[in-house]
């Protein structure tokens, strides 16, 4: 029997980091990282093994050197049962690991609904972290002309534009009324379409699927209103449930959506045992409902909470909700959103007053890379507190979700941001005259001061 400090189970993002984090906090500690593939993937590159990369080799996280720089062992191979009273678990090799502390980062799995008809069928494809059937989707769309993408979330959206990019007629098919829906109000989502349709996607919004035709190859989708789309593959982008299977089979508390449930330092019901990532439970950090977030900051930030609570707990160290920061790009054009949504904080009877500035994010705005900068900010009406905010701009639209972020992360007030100071240079950022996120502060301070919605 093989013993251990501190067992992680899983290789991406939150397993990597917990790791990374647990032993840089307790270096007397012997950490064990269980991965179920050799090669583990990026999560977030994987659109773009389809496209601008080209390869999957290119997209791999170097989980092995990096565990080896931060003298934490890694073995190939999967976990199949834990024994949580004799802190115990089983590999799927025959070994056993003895542990002090457990750490449970399984991620999720694509959702493949069984209600869709036809989902059986050959060339229809989920989107899993998973390096031998993604190298062995690319090879089948090879051949593909006409693919349908089937859901305008994040990975939909940039799966379709890598697809285009690389030669491809691409249908996206969502069925609410607008793409993004989740993540921004419909004036930014009808922005970022336009955006996409102008660079070849073809955008079925208000309409699922309901119907993969074909023999025992697809040959089309059929959707709700009737009409069938001729295809030769089919995407499957709906989402992603927790891969709890271990944690439910091994005795360890699931909550009622499948989630491993945790507490704000990331401990299980089971002693000892703490999940982090896709597999653990997820709270909004503003309305404090449960949430099916699943991001990889979001993991990044829940692995340092539970890699530093491992041994002693930090009461200042805990996790408070996913603020659910996005940011993507669609070619030079970069879009983000943090916190919560105009639409979302109604839908919760939070009373908002939003502030919406258009500039330019570089100053002057002939500079040769300026970019139309679009923020939007969503603001408590009652406290004045920043709970969420959107951007369109340029690629430094990403690094200024981030800040919108931080701001709704610590609670911080428009009046407060009106007054921060902020460094400012004409080829890197906007005007400090006419920063966008200042100036978008200064409308909903005077929609406050006056009492107007």
């Amino acid at each position: 029997m093989k013993t251990t400090d501190v067992l992680v189970i899983g290789g991406s993002a939150a397993g990597m980091v917990a790791a990374i984090t647990g032993k840089s906090s307790y270096p007397e500690k012997k950490f064990t990282l269980v991965k179920k593939q050799k090669d583990v993937m990026v999560p977030c590159g994987i659109p773009y093994i389809f496209g601008t990369l080209g390869d999957s080799a290119k997209n791999i996280v170097p989980v092995d050197a990096m565990m080896a720089k931060n003298d934490i062992g890694s073995i190939v191979d999967e976990v199949i049962l834990i024994d949580g009273k004799t802190k115990t678990a089983q590999l799927a090799g025959g070994d056993t690991i003895q542990f002090d502390k457990l750490i449970i980062a399984t991620g999720s799995v694509p959702v493949k609904p069984k209600w869709l008809k036809g989902a059986e069928k050959e060339n229809v494809f989920v989107i899993p972290k998973d390096k031998i059937y993604l190298d062995d989707m690319k090879q089948k769309l090879a051949s593909c002309k006409r693919v349908a993408v089937i859901g305008a979330g994040f990975i939909g959206v940039e799966f379709s534009d890598e697809l285009v990019r690389d030669g491809k007629e691409v249908i996206l098919v969502e069925k609410e009324s607008s793409i993004l829906s989740l993540a921004f109000d419909v004036e930014l989502s009808n922005r970022i379409q336009t955006k996409l349709e102008e660079r070849g996607v073809n955008i079925i919004t208000g309409n699922g699927v309901k119907e993969i035709v074909g023999g025992d190859k697809v040959t089309g989708v059929r959707l709700e209103n009737g009409l069938t789309e001729k295809v030769d593959a089919v995407i499957l982008s709906m989402g992603y449930q927790p891969n709890t299977a271990l944690a439910a089979k091994s005795g360890i508390d699931i909550d009622e959506s499948g989630f491993i449930a945790v507490d704000e330092y990331m401990r299980t019901h089971t002693p000892d045992v703490f999940a982090v990532g896709d597999c653990a439970q997820k709270r909004d950090f503003v309305t404090r409902r449960r949430v099916f977030t699943m991001l990889a900051s979001t993991a990044c930030a829940e692995a340092r909470i539970a890699g530093m609570n491992l041994f002693n707990l930090h009461v200042i160290k805990t996790f408070s909700g996913t603020i659910a920061i996005y940011s993507t790009a669609i070619g030079d054009t970069g879009f983000g959103t943090a916190g919560v949504t105009e639409a979302r904080a109604l839908e919760e009877g939070i009373e908002v007053v939003t502030g919406f500035f258009e500039g330019v994010d570089r100053h002057p705005g002939n500079l040769p890379d300026a970019h139309k900068q679009l923020v939007k900010l969503v603001v408590a009406r009652r406290s004045g507190i920043i709970i969420g905010g959107e951007v369109i701009g340029g690629l430094s639209a990403g690094e200024l979700t981030n800040v919108i972020g931080l701001a709704i992360e610590n609670r911080m007030s428009v009046n407060a941001l009106l007054s921060s100071q902020i460094g400012t240079h004409p080829c890197l950022t906007a005007s400090p005259a006419g920063y966008p996120l200042i100036k978008a502060a200064e409308i909903v301070a005077g929609k406050i001061a006056s009492g107007k919605p």
